[in-house]
């Protein structure tokens, strides 16, 4: 498009100007003037200098500054933003994101948008921490956006405290029109039968599917229900986040391992239903954890099949330390027995030293560095938890 546009002001200026020598200087004048920006190099140092910024905010303001006609008007954009609470760190990471803001009107862009907020109820500190997380809010609409988006997510999540959690994570919602995906999504899954907690708690933890177009979302929970997913279980909302981040092909990939790992269809059906998150860790994960747990010679395919749960857990934090401590104990007879692969994997770093290291230290301490668990009165070091 910019290309387009070049030659085409190029040509126009060529056709007005007879001399070849004036219409390259004219061409090449409009386009250092329209597509080049020259950056003083002072420009990085005055902003560290003058509002403490990080050399990468600074770096990311410069050309900003450099097209503004009036760079100074930044300072006041900078100055009311400090007044109103936000940190260095703040101002940084809207820099980063949205350095065009330092160029908005003050008054009729950025004092609108921090006023709604303190009007609707919201403390200073979540307002900011609202904006600075993602400050493209500021350049929405404050009558055909941020008004009743504000509103919208209120009476769903029924507080300000619960918006603000929101907000703080996923800017998005004051993005978007919520009449065309969330609100519609919301009723559909009310109507299909999902709790209105489980609804609401996926807004927190999986904004994006409920942003989502509502024949899309249509399309994920029929995929959830074909697979035996029950929709009172606090499972399904997992199983539909699954198939909104997975292509048919991927899918059909991951069904294959599992079938060459040994799991039947019935296996695969009953995976899915209890933790269809498994289906989302990679093939080549999925293989190493097989491959050490097969090593230890005490978990067998069916001990996997029973507990595909273990495929979540990292190899490197959690299964080897592991197994590098219960190695130990085992060869100085100081246990019986491996705990079964359900307890193994799932057990906390906390419990596994409780258990397995602590009444040991003198013999497996060396193995297992721990890193700020706190037993009794005492903080011990505790590592390796995934």
């Amino acid at each position: 498009m910019i290309a387009a546009i070049v030659r085409q002001n190029g040509i126009n200026l060529c056709l007005k100007n007879s001399s070849p020598l004036r219409k390259s200087d004219v061409v090449f004048s409009h386009l250092l003037l329209h597509f080049s920006t020259v950056i003083d190099p002072t420009v990085p140092e005055m902003l560290m200098r003058k509002h403490n910024f990080s050399p990468a905010a600074a770096s990311q303001a410069a050309p900003v500054l450099a097209r503004m006609r009036n760079p100074n008007k930044s300072d006041s954009v900078i100055t009311f933003l400090k007044e109103n609470g936000f940190s260095k760190t703040q101002l940084d990471n809207i820099v980063k994101i949205w350095p065009q803001f330092l160029s908005a009107n003050l008054e009729k862009t950025i004092k609108p948008k921090i006023k709604i907020f303190q009007d609707s109820g919201f403390s200073a500190n979540d307002a900011v921490a609202i904006i600075s997380n993602d400050p493209r809010i500021l350049r929405q609409s404050l009558k055909n956006r941020i008004i009743p988006c504000l509103a919208t997510l209120k009476v769903l999540l029924g507080s300000n405290f619960e918006v603000a959690r929101l907000l703080k994570n996923c800017g998005w919602f004051l993005e978007t029109n919520l009449d065309n995906n969330l609100i519609q999504n919301v009723e559909f899954l009310k109507n299909y039968g999902l709790p209105l907690e489980q609804i609401t708690w996926s807004m927190h933890y999986f904004p994006m599917i409920l942003l989502r177009k509502p024949e899309t979302v249509r399309k994920f929970v029929y995929k959830a229900e074909q697979m035996g997913v029950r929709k009172s279980s606090r499972m399904f909302i997992h199983a539909v986040r699954l198939f909104s981040s997975m292509s048919e092909e991927t899918l059909e990939l991951k069904l294959r391992t599992f079938h060459e790992l040994g799991f039947s269809e019935d296996d695969i059906a009953a995976t899915f239903r209890s933790v269809p998150l498994v289906f989302g860790v990679s093939e080549k994960k999925i293989k190493e954890v097989k491959d050490v747990l097969f090593a230890t010679g005490k978990y067998k395919m069916s001990c996997i099949v029973k507990n595909p749960v273990s495929f979540m857990y990292s190899v490197e934090k959690r299964y080897k330390p592991r197994f590098k401590v219960l190695e130990i104990l085992e060869s100085e007879s100081l246990i019986e027995k491996w705990p079964c692969l359900a307890v193994l994997c799932r057990m906390s770093g906390k419990k596994f030293y409780e258990k397995f290291v602590g009444p040991y230290l003198d013999r497996v301490g060396d193995v297992y560095v721990a890193k700020g668990v706190v037993i009794g009165n005492e903080e011990v070091e505790r590592g390796f938890e995934c």
